[in-house]
């Protein structure tokens, strides 16, 4: 049975792992500056005697992790993840429409050189390979699942741009800091005197939406899913509404 505290959930807990569902916003590990930041290693913390992390999201990107309970399945978990052997599949809006409605993006990549926290494109980086299919064309803009083979800094966000898709909002690499509602009903759109337009979204749309692995013990192939959050939920349901 799922286990919820500020919003966290857990999907699933055993002698071995605990995979999450981590919400926008929350650190996946704790601030290098500030300590009291709510992050998930704190959380679990607070729960198990040990936690190692396996991997990471971004702040911004919602969905599902994992976290292994014992230095063993720890191990044994990095290894899966160094021998892309998982599958980690998210659910991405992007604006535009892919020409192919499914692919393979295949560019190396690499930090910048001159702003820090941020990724590029460049022959010199590291192999960096994101499968795509397209799930449904909404107006301008196109919901996709990406299944990434490696797990590069900000790889499904540069991925996408760098072929002309950007996802629907992100700040770094895409064209808007936030989506509105007005931007789909533009002149149908009203809003009251002195009251002030909040966005559907103000993070990137990105989900880690499926995570694939072996169980550290059993062997079992094992699948956790984490339902859309709202923000993502309505960005879709007015894009269909509206496009």
């Amino acid at each position: 049975m799922s286990k919820k505290n500020n919003k966290i959930t857990i999907l699933h807990e055993d002698d071995h792992l605990v995979v999450l569902n981590k919400p926008a916003h929350v650190l996946s590990i704790p601030d290098r500056y500030i300590a009291e930041r709510l992050n998930l290693v704190d959380f679990l913390k607070e729960r198990y005697e040990d936690i190692f992390v396996v991997h990471r999201l971004d702040k911004e990107t919602s969905g599902v992790i994992c976290y292994a309970k014992t230095a063993e399945a720890h191990r044994h978990l990095n290894k899966q993840f160094e021998a892309r052997t998982t599958q980690k599949i998210y659910q991405v809006i992007v604006e535009g429409h892919p020409v192919e409605a499914s692919g393979i993006i295949d560019k190396p990549i690499s930090r910048h050189l001159s702003i820090a926290g941020k990724m590029r494109i460049h022959k010199s980086g590291k192999p960096s390979i994101t499968h795509y299919e397209v799930k449904e064309a909404i107006g301008a803009y196109s919901l996709l699942h990406a299944d990434i083979k490696t797990g590069r800094t900000h790889q499904i966000r540069i991925h996408f741009a760098s072929i002309g898709h950007p996802l629907l909002v992100d700040k770094m690499y895409g064209r808007q800091e936030a989506f509105f509602l007005s931007s789909l009903k533009q002149k149908k759109y009203n809003l009251g005197k002195d009251q002030e337009e909040r966005p559907l979204m103000s993070r990137t749309s990105l989900h880690s939406w499926q995570l694939g692995l072996d169980h550290p013990d059993s062997g079992e192939r094992m699948e956790f899913t984490a339902p859309l959050p709202k923000d993502f939920s309505a960005v879709v349901k007015q894009l269909r509404k509206w496009a």
